[in-house]
């Protein structure tokens, strides 16, 4: 086979990798919002959309240091086929449960719990997966595309979930999500043929807690990931009411009406759309640690105002500039650490920074999710908005992180 028919090749594999991939995202993100605005709305309680939540992200965070040392030890393509399986077997079986009338809310909370087990398998399998149908001087690129796929179809899919819920039922996007996982498992089975990376070929030396273990080891003995790590736990649960809150507060404070959920989704998602071109094009502040404190203090500022702003169009825009800042915040922190970390130790590195940024924006809704019902969630919103500003600040101030922020190329400035 000739060089260029294996390039031809490659594009083809990632063109029919990432169309199913997506296609099967997007059922999935139907199915989260169907479920996530069915609890806000029919319940209106903060403490069940903590269950909600907790249920969707604790089987993530338990599998994250497990599926991290798979996505090296076995097949990847099989990986995500199971995982993809595995949610479209449930979805169908709480489809015809829902549709023999049988609708109770405990349900809804299981599918959560297995929706999330799939995903955690899934996705540290398909970051793995990439490297080895891409060239090498290809990856920034397709990952790139990969992320603007994923944040249009979280554009997209607030927008037909509730076009579909103020015409069909709840069943009917179920369904939907059984057809694009299907489409997906498919296009994997029959039309990619991606070779067992040699990690998986060999046979495996040392036990499942050891290669954590040594992960946990390499963290403790680089000076800046300590406080590095420290400072995204108290940021992530600070981070909690206003990214799971506000759909409640609208409810309460504005109206529930679907559109209203649909367009505060919408206003962030075009807001991290936006920041994903500026942080492209920009590449951010010379140091990156400069970057990540830029953008913590626009979302801190942001969180507080959502809790002042009275007029429901300006919320709105608040929720924008808050999604311009993500990427902007994220970008640096990936590239961070893919460029300070050992490739060796990269996949259990990115494993605890997956437990804690999975975990602790639970732990923050354990704490405000029973509160919003105490207390209104403008106050909350106002609080962790200022807590933040203060965490950013300390960020700026610790010596180990400005000096790994430096670029990496000119070294000690």
């Amino acid at each position: 086979m000739t060089h260029m028919e294996e390039k031809k090749h490659w594009k083809r594999d990632i063109i029919l990798f990432l169309s199913g991939q997506t296609i099967s995202l997007f059922g999935s993100a139907l199915v989260q919002y169907a479920i996530m605005w069915h609890v806000t709305l029919t319940t209106q309680s903060g403490l069940m959309m903590t269950l909600f939540i907790v249920c969707g992200f604790i089987p993530t965070f338990l599998l994250s240091p497990f599926a991290g040392v798979w996505a090296d030890r076995f097949n990847r393509k099989n990986l995500i086929m199971i995982a993809d399986s595995m949610i479209a077997a449930v979805t169908l079986v709480l489809a015809i449960t829902f549709l023999m009338g049988y609708d109770e809310p405990w349900l809804l909370f299981v599918i959560a719990a297995v929706r999330a087990l799939g995903a955690g398998i899934q996705t540290p399998a398909v970051g793995a997966i990439l490297p080895q149908i891409v060239p090498e001087d290809k990856l920034t690129k397709v990952n790139g595309v990969n992320g603007t796929l994923q944040a249009l179809m979280m554009f997209v899919a607030p927008i037909v979930s509730a076009s579909l819920l103020s015409m069909a039922t709840i069943e009917v996007i179920f369904f939907i999500d059984v057809a694009t996982a299907l489409i997906a498992i498919f296009t994997l089975l029959f039309f990619l043929r991606i070779p067992l990376h040699q990690k998986a070929a060999d046979g495996q030396t040392t036990s499942y807690l050891d290669d954590f273990k040594q992960g946990i080891t390499y963290i403790k003995n680089h000076s800046f990931l300590k406080p590095f790590f420290i400072f995204f736990a108290f940021f992530f649960v600070l981070m909690a009411p206003a990214a799971f809150l506000t759909p409640l507060q609208v409810t309460r404070s504005f109206g529930d009406d679907y559109w209203r959920l649909t367009a505060i989704e919408i206003a962030f998602s075009v807001g991290m759309m936006a920041g994903g071109a500026i942080i492209a094009s920009w590449g951010g502040f010379r140091n990156k640690v400069y970057t990540m404190a830029f953008a913590n203090l626009i979302m801190g500022a942001c969180t507080l105002v959502l809790g002042i702003v009275p007029v429901f169009w300006i919320y709105l825009i608040v929720m924008a500039v808050f999604g311009v800042a993500m990427p902007m915040a994220n970008t640096p922190t990936t590239v961070l650490l893919q460029e300070k970390v050992d490739s060796n130790y990269l996949g259990r590195i990115f494993g605890v920074f997956g437990m804690i940024s999975t975990s602790m924006m639970p732990i923050g809704m354990l704490i405000f999710g029973p509160l919003a019902d105490v207390v209104e969630i403008e106050w909350l919103l106002v609080g962790t908005g200022l807590l933040i500003l203060v965490l950013a600040l300390f960020f700026v101030g610790n010596k180990q992180l400005i000096e790994a922020g430096k670029p990496a190329a000119t070294g000690q400035e």
